[in-house]
């Protein structure tokens, strides 16, 4: 189980949606605070994070240290009924550190050493750094432990952001450790990487290193091991941290903030969210509106659908795409209200007040560079009177959906390896791809970790869930027996968890279940599309599928080519349950056509009126006998809410372009 504690507040305070941002007074001159805090309360802010960057202003020197402007701030914050969420700072390493110690730097896989004078400077496993960081640690929480203006501990800032891979000494030192942990003896190494292939063969750990750049391809075990290390030495410093700051301030809760969105992938946030007090996430939207709500909804399963922290998204336009435009009218707050859907209890943005100078200027804020008096921050005041009509949800879990997508790290990792059957496959793009299919046909999906409990689950869809232990094929064997219905797509239940393929044929560890057996892949190339009976096309991939098992039903059929006639998507009864194979990728459109069929025989539909199916996002929340329901236009159109009964909390009997409705049902 997780742990389940939230921000430190008054106990005899209800509790409700929290409400802010980073805030960094560092930069602005002293007499800019009190306009902060009045115009603070004028949003409605209740809740802001200090001191992520400020290192360098803390301790100038080594063994300097420089509380009064820090203690002034909080001061300031908590006599205006302002939390503060108490970065540690260590996210970025000052510069007498790194001249003074150039070996905490990072290393690339070519062998360059990464310079200061951008952010996450630091190795994370240098014990140089630790030592350092720690001991900031231990100051700030020995001063501010029992502040009671201090309602969470923020540990670093988006661990792993840009460090989760290094290359150094330090790094191969800490990965002969893990790896002598994992293994314990280096013939159970040379077994688990296949070192026979290439006379790749170890003697000893020492002569072990992380996959630098090599000649050819590394060991794809050992890149997959990588990886596994790589986030558990972030991890580990996550745990290091924590623990100075749970001997010295215990009452205080603490998180770190993940960043559950679509280009992130080093970090297994599932694994971590076991660490943290209460899990938190930053989100940006860099594919539009559906990887929003789909990353919203994986963090809900990363935090097991308890409440969670929205720790930053964006007000309006960022500074570091390609192109950075500003948001529409609206998508401010159903951005934000789509988080709070899955299960957000705290709505916070980067940052309070936009920057006049450094990196993100540019990066929109709460206060933009034109001040309060602008559309923007007339915008943000009214999201904070929508949050308070929103405080009886507050508290309350995510209602678990219909339909489970699960989302599993090492099958992305590995999935995504070098010399593959084609080096176009994109995990992420897969899974989004089902769930915004669900979502057009109105179903409720959550997204979901491969260790999550699945039996509440009508519905099961495994998308390229490549990398499939015994205990993980045992799982879903039982859950089928027991009355589920399970689909796996394409390139699932290949390899174990050393990335060993499971012979006899693909889909490899799934194939007796499911009743089929593959020969071989046949990827298609980019201009190459497969028809199927049903109407829609595939693309990417194609498998010859063989029927094993005489009670194999044929959903659909390849109808061109070498495939013409052959299987590309069954399903076979087992026990009480279902097992689906779909072997092409279909994408969200031909995945609409396709997902009636799958879902028929357990029974799920949607819950929505028919006119709203397709438009609005349905998302639920649940406290005691009270279900709120959360009604997202996906769309650019007004919409009418017929049909739909319950007491509005937000909105009325039409929904906005881009706007949102709540009801309590």
């Amino acid at each position: 189980m997780l742990p389940r504690r939230w921000l430190r507040t008054d106990p005899d305070r209800p509790r409700r949606i929290s409400f802010g941002a980073d805030y960094n007074p560092e930069q602005w001159p002293r007499e800019v605070w009190d306009e902060d805090v009045r115009l603070m309360r004028e949003a409605g802010v209740d809740v802001v994070s200090v001191g992520i960057f400020s290192w360098a202003r803390i301790q100038p020197a080594p063994g300097e240290w420089d509380f009064a402007w820090l203690d002034e701030v909080i001061d300031l914050l908590h006599a205006n009924g302002i939390g503060v969420d108490l970065a540690t700072a260590t996210a970025s390493p000052p510069a007498w550190l790194t001249t003074a110690h150039p070996e905490v730097l990072p290393r690339t896989r070519e062998g360059h050493v990464l310079s200061p004078g951008g952010r996450q400077h630091w190795r994370p496993t240098s014990p140089v750094f630790r030592e350092h960081a720690l001991a900031l640690v231990e100051a700030l929480a020995a001063r501010y432990g029992s502040h009671p203006g201090v309602v969470a501990w923020h540990v670093s800032n988006e661990l792993g952001c840009h460090n989760a891979y290094d290359y150094s000494d330090d790094a191969a030192r800490a990965f002969r450790t893990w790896l002598e942990a994992r293994y314990g003896t280096v013939a159970g190494l040379n077994h688990a990487w296949g070192t026979a292939f290439w006379a790749q063969q170890y003697g000893s750990f020492d002569e072990i290193l992380p996959p630098r750049l090599a000649a050819t391809f590394p060991n794809p075990t050992q890149q997959l091991d990588f990886a596994r290390f790589s986030s558990d030495a972030l991890k580990a410093h996550l745990v290091a941290e924590r623990e100075v700051l749970r001997r010295l301030s215990p009452d205080v809760p603490v998180t770190t903030n993940f960043m559950v969105m679509g280009g992130t992938r080093a970090m297994d946030y599932a694994d971590w969210a076991h660490e943290v007090d209460f899990v938190s996430n930053d989100h940006y939207v860099t594919a539009g509106r559906d990887e929003l709500a789909f990353s919203a909804a994986f963090t809900s399963g990363i935090a097991r659908h308890r409440p969670w922290f929205l720790m930053e998204h964006s007000t309006s336009a960022v500074n570091w795409q390609p192109i950075n435009r500003p948001k529409r009218q609206n998508e401010l707050v159903r951005d934000s209200l789509t988080h709070v859907a899955h299960g957000a209890d705290a709505v916070c943005f980067f940052q309070w007040r936009q920057s006049r100078a450094g990196a993100e200027k540019y990066h929109s804020a709460m206060v933009p560079h034109a001040g309060s008096d602008s559309r923007l921050f007339r915008e943000v005041v009214r999201l904070g009177g929508l949050l308070r009509d929103l405080d009886p949800v507050a508290g309350s879990d995510r209602e678990r959906g219909q339909v489970a997508v699960l989302f599993d790290a090492e099958s992305r990792w590995a999935g995504e390896l070098d010399s593959h059957p084609t080096d176009r496959l994109d995990y992420h793009r897969e899974a989004l791809d089902w769930w915004r299919a669900l979502t057009d046909l109105g179903i409720r999906a959550d997204v979901v970790p491969a260790d999550a409990d699945l039996d509440a689950y009508p519905v099961v869809i495994a998308p390229v869930l490549h990398v499939v232990p015994s205990a993980l094929r045992d799982r879903l064997e039982a859950y089928v027996r027991g009355g589920g219905s399970l689909v796996a797509t394409y390139f699932s239940g290949i390899v174990d968890e050393n990335d060993h393929i499971w012979l006899g044929g693909y889909p490899g560890a799934l194939r007796e279940m499911l009743g089929i057996r593959a020969e071989e892949f046949r990827p298609l190339a980019d201009d190459e599309t497969e028809p199927l009976s049903l109407g829609v096309s595939g693309d990417l991939w194609s498998e010859p599928i063989d029927l094993v098992a005489d009670d194999v039903e044929v959903l659909a059929t390849y109808t061109s080519g070498d495939l013409a006639g052959g299987p590309a998507v069954t399903r076979r009864g087992v026990g009480s349950g279902s097992a689906s194979y779909v072997s092409t990728r279909l994408g969200a459109e031909g995945l609409r056509a396709l997902l009636p069929e799958l879902l028929a025989p357990a029974g799920v539909s949607s819950e929505l009126p028919d006119s709203l199916i397709g438009s609005v996002e349905l998302v639920a929340r649940r406290a005691g006998d009270d279900v709120f329901w959360f009604l997202l236009n996906r769309t650019d159109d007004e919409i009418a809410l017929a049909g739909v009964e319950g007491e509005f909390l937000v909105g009325g009997g039409a929904l906005e372009p881009r706007g949102v409705a709540v009801l309590r049902r």
